[in-house]
């Protein structure tokens, strides 16, 4: 089983919004066993999307289209797609019902624009979408399915989980796919590669591994596909036992798509504790990691941002003494950090960082690059020097990075043990 997905719509092209949609889309299909052949993206061109169309039929079994279903002139999706089904539009009384309520509900008058939106292809099923006026349009022609979504992403998501996935389940026989994502820190991804390749090399047919490489972690991902779903599964877990025997000391976790920050909660709630964050270099980023969390209030008390050197004297209390015989980026200053936010917010741990991410050096002599990292914890501080290079951006992304790392590897998982 085969997907093309294409986008719609001359925003994605000029780089003006990111393309999400294709992500979930994949990943959804991925779940139920359909493969992404391909991703497009075209402009909202008449041709182009004919062209697009032409062509994925040749090649897949589903044509997911996102994008061009609104009521303004430039949405021509609709309008496409009845020039290449040799189609018309029609009223579809039950849409033209939602849209009314819709607006209803919203307080608002419908003009004849969004009274369009009930203009439907006839050969389309329409798939209801509850939080818009565009519904989704449905095709079987030709031993193909064509989807089309509106690009809203929240509207697509729902239509995507509520509409479509329930009915290309329906339709098609689609193999068992199941997925282990390990989490691996602190092992360069060529390293690890040859550490576990005669494991890799040992693989049966119908388990694939993909390396997923990022700073500091290499996510290790084992897709198993076949007939038997019980199989499948005892292999995977085989698998990954063995695995484990290998590269155990490196392995933080094996959730999909879990992350760093999602693995530090975890061990935090875990063992009840609460933690703050004092922050120069690295501007409240490590903070934004641990609140972007739901339910983060359990363990993350608040931080701070003590980027000016007066904020370190005037809100930390840190002596200006000290930071005159140390430098306000040094060690013994992002020791100082942690132990004065501890000890202001009340809480089990504090991280925090200070450093020149560059271009200049600031209010210190340290050399660009330099980055401070310290860890205050119940009955112990440790505090770390490193240099991530001269580029900006990379310096504070490392930072950010290896301060989580040290937190869960150095005092979380050890103080589980």
């Amino acid at each position: 089983m085969k997907a093309e997905i294409i986008t719609i719509g001359d925003e994605i092209l000029i780089g003006q919004i990111v393309d999400t949609n294709s992500v979930f889309i994949a990943k959804e299909l991925n779940k139920i066993g359909i493969d992404v052949y391909q991703i497009t993206s075209v402009q909202d061109e008449e041709e182009h999307i004919l062209q697009a169309l032409s062509a994925a039929s040749k090649q897949v079994d589903v044509v997911i289209v996102t994008g061009g279903l609104g009521p303004t002139n430039d949405d021509i999706t609709k309008l496409t797609l009845c020039k290449y089904f040799n189609d018309s539009l029609t009223i579809d009384t039950e849409v033209l019902a939602n849209v009314k309520a819709l607006f209803k509900s919203l307080g608002k008058s419908i003009s004849q624009l969004n009274k369009d939106q009930a203009l439907l292809p006839t050969k389309a099923t329409a798939l209801h979408n509850k939080y818009g006026t565009a519904p989704g349009l449905y095709f079987d022609e030709g031993g193909v399915i064509y989807v089309s979504m509106p690009g809203v992403p929240f509207e697509m998501k729902a239509l995507m989980k509520d509409e479509v996935i329930p009915r290309l389940k329906q339709r098609f026989k689609r193999p068992h796919i199941f997925h282990k994502t390990v989490l691996t820190y602190g092992m360069p991804e060529s390293d690890l590669a040859e550490k576990i390749m005669p494991w890799e090399a040992a693989l049966p047919s119908f388990i694939k591994l993909a390396y997923l490489p990022g700073f500091d972690r290499v996510k290790l991902r084992l897709s198993a596909r076949g007939e038997n779903a019980l199989v499948l599964k005892e292999n995977l877990q085989l698998q990954l036992e063995k695995l484990e025997k290998i590269i155990g000391d490196i392995i933080k976790g094996y959730e999909e798509d879990e992350d760093l920050q999602n693995l530090i909660a975890k061990q935090l709630t875990k063992q009840n504790k609460t933690i703050t964050t004092a922050e120069s270099c690295t501007g409240g980023r490590i903070a934004a990691e641990l609140t972007a969390i739901p339910g983060a209030s359990h363990f993350f008390k608040g931080g701070i941002v003590t980027y000016a050197t007066i904020t370190k004297t005037e809100v930390l209390g840190i002596p200006p003494a000290i930071i005159d015989e140390f430098s306000v980026v040094s060690a013994q200053i992002t020791a100082e950090m942690a132990k004065r936010a501890k000890k202001l917010f009340n809480t089990d741990y504090a991280i925090a960082t200070t450093g020149n991410a560059g271009p200049t050096k600031g209010d210190s002599d340290a050399e660009i690059g330099s980055v401070f990292i310290s860890i205050a914890a119940p009955n112990r501080q440790e505090t770390y020097a490193f240099n991530f290079g001269n580029e900006r951006e990379k310096v504070i992304e490392k930072a950010v990075k290896k301060a989580m790392l040290l937190l869960l590897d150095e005092f979380l998982l050890k103080a589980e043990d």
